[in-house]
């Protein structure tokens, strides 16, 4: 599967801090669970480029 391939996986995805001063991504899908942990500037870069693909996304949608 690539990132442009539709899926039927439904997921769910939490994201906060750890007691250890992470971030953490917790994705959870059919008997899955995925703890995925950044430290805080690994996090902002995460956040920037879920803002890119957002507004490319909203580009290719109009």
């Amino acid at each position: 599967m690539g990132i442009d391939k539709e899926s039927d996986i439904a997921a769910n995805l939490q994201i906060g801090p750890t007691t250890l001063g992470m971030v953490r991504l917790y994705v959870e899908a059919e008997g899955l669970e995925l703890p995925l942990d950044f430290d805080p500037d690994e996090a902002e870069e995460i956040a920037e480029e879920l803002r890119a693909a957002a507004a490319s996304a909203r580009k290719l949608a109009k």
